[in-house]
């Protein structure tokens, strides 16, 4: 049987759909993605932290860019862990995101950022403050030095959890500092506010999101905030270089991350609309309450942030003989 003929024209749009990708030819279909279910953002520790308030300011924002429901998921546990190993276990079809948090030293394997997870865009990054509850506590951080030199077994301080970004940067004060603060790991930052507020803990290595209030009214007292510039919440509050410690810098940042597998082409749509969130005046509030600055940026330069961040925490903890367990 002689093939049909076919009008040049029909032939020419045949070839050209067979090279549009697969997401372009779905665009119209109301089961492509991200139109077929709500999305679920994992977050691996507690409600109230910085972590947490960042990610669920910015999942209404994105929900509003996908026409979708965003859902945040609280993983608690194992610094973060439980989260990550979530999120890496789920279908790479852009239905599930992670706010992974950084840097993170565990003393275990768990799943990362460029092996087990692709990242999508960086969140923002910002400090963490030293804040103490305790009555009649040091006036300044160089007595605050003195005071915990002189009796170290009355000092321990707070942070979300072990090998956390508060974590490292605890340790890090210690080094710098000359002390030897006992740490005390918790959950999540904002799990160790009210034990911190309430002096069962002397100190607290937190992020600022979950202790300004309590310092604004006088119940917590901020020595220092980590990172080599001041905040715009907290003025007044110098930072550790400011208060004696020279050289000391660290700081916390978010990374959204989904499972390793995701097509190019939803990466790229959601680093966009990640990055569209980040810039808009929703989450700006949020990001100036804890002293974070706004991420920026492609995928892949989330992925070499990561990497580079991680390794250069490695290489101190080595170095410096930090205690991460």
């Amino acid at each position: 049987m002689p093939t049909p003929f076919l009008p040049r024209r029909v032939l020419v749009i045949a070839a050209v759909a067979l090279c549009l990708p697969v997401a372009v030819l779905a665009a119209g279909d109301p089961g492509a993605w991200p139109n077929a279910k709500p999305i679920t953002w994992i977050v691996g520790f507690p409600p109230g932290g910085t972590v947490d308030v960042l990610t669920r300011v910015a999942a209404r924002k994105l929900g509003e860019k996908t026409g979708q429901p965003v859902i945040i998921e609280n993983r608690p546990g194992a610094s973060g862990a439980i989260a990550l190993q979530a999120a890496a276990k789920a279908a790479p079809d852009g239905y599930t995101l992670i706010t992974v948090p950084g840097p993170v030293l565990y003393a275990t394997q768990a799943p990362e950022v460029g092996k087990d997870l692709v990242a999508v865009a960086t969140l923002a990054q910002g400090p963490m403050v030293l804040v103490s509850g305790t009555p009649n506590a040091p006036a300044h951080l160089s007595d605050l030095i003195h005071a915990i030199k002189k009796n170290p077994a009355a000092w321990s301080y707070a942070s979300s959890g072990s090998g956390t970004a508060q974590h490292l940067a605890g340790e890090l004060f210690n080094v710098s500092a000359g002390t030897a603060m006992t740490h005390v790991p918790y959950k999540g930052g904002g799990q160790a506010v009210g034990d911190v507020v309430g002096a069962q803990i002397p100190l607290g290595m937190l992020g600022v999101t979950p202790v300004l209030q309590q310092i604004k009214s006088g119940k917590l007292k901020a020595y220092a905030v980590t990172t080599s510039y001041r905040i715009e919440s907290l003025p007044d509050v110098p930072t550790m270089r400011e208060a004696g410690l020279k050289d000391y810098d660290a700081a916390q940042w978010y990374v959204v991350a989904a499972p390793k597998g995701l097509p190019a082409a939803q990466v790229q749509q959601l680093n966009i609309w990640v990055n569209e969130v980040v810039a808009s005046d929703e989450l700006k509030p949020a990001l100036v309450a804890g002293g974070s600055i706004a991420g920026k940026g492609s995928a892949t330069d989330a992925q070499k942030f990561v990497e580079s961040e991680t390794r250069r925490w490695r290489e101190l903890a080595k170095s410096s003989k930090l205690d991460i367990k």
